[in-house]
């Protein structure tokens, strides 16, 4: 067992029959995706809320019940994935190109846990690139300040070189920092730079970090 499998097929032990549940996106939601369809099969009930396309495609093909996220007046938990997580349960996400819609889910849930192998918990944030959300519209523009900035920012880009699109249709700017000595700070400076729709900090948005290790074992970080 690999560390996102052990750490998926642990998060099933946070549900509750009858729950509404945020699914996250990424390697290690699929293993959580894939044991939570294995109880609705054995007549679990629930209702999925996706933070991405692709995440629906497998429910779907899974045949796990799913509503959109302006379809339910709130969520009882998600689980989904992370790109780091540090000692204070701060985190980058966005890896897989679904920040926006995961930040979102995460702000309409009453609990938050994250999942990740053991390559994910780190000292200090900011090695894993930040996507940044901007709109297509001037882009480059946003681009030519992150770069003032010292920030280093590239355009993500699709298999076929042109610029990647979110499932929001906008653009990601990876900020290549390699660390990260404010995360509250650079989050703040985001949060108000126009044209810029979400970033991949996610600070105090977690209630839970579970961690899943290469010989099946997990740890549990709580606040």
């Amino acid at each position: 067992m690999n560390g996102k499998r052990a750490a998926g097929r642990k998060a099933v032990e946070e549900i509750k029959d009858g729950m509404t549940i945020g699914l996250g996106t990424g390697s290690t939601v699929y293993y959580f995706l894939e044991a939570l369809a294995e109880k609705v099969a054995d007549g679990f009930h629930m209702t999925g809320v996706a933070t991405s396309q692709k995440t629906i495609d497998l429910a779907h093909q899974w045949n796990i019940p799913m509503q959109p996220l302006n379809a339910v007046k709130t969520i009882d938990i998600t689980i989904d994935g992370a790109d780091e997580v540090d000692a204070s349960l701060n985190g980058i996400k966005g890896g897989g190109g679904a920040l926006l819609y995961e930040k979102l889910v995460a702000k309409a849930s009453k609990r938050r846990v994250w999942i990740v192998d053991n390559s994910k918990k780190v000292e200090q944030l900011g090695t894993f690139p930040l996507p940044v959300e901007v709109v297509p519209f001037g882009w480059k523009h946003i681009e030519t300040y992150l770069e003032g900035k010292g920030y280093q920012p590239q355009v993500r880009r699709g298999d076929d070189n042109e610029p990647y699109i979110t499932d929001a249709k906008h653009y990601i700017l990876d900020l290549h920092l390699t660390s990260i000595a404010d995360p509250r700070a650079l989050a703040d400076e985001l949060d108000h730079l126009t044209g810029v729709v979400e970033h991949g900090l996610f600070l105090n948005m977690t209630d839970k970090v579970i961690i899943g290790y290469p010989d099946g074992q997990t740890e549990t970080l709580a606040k």
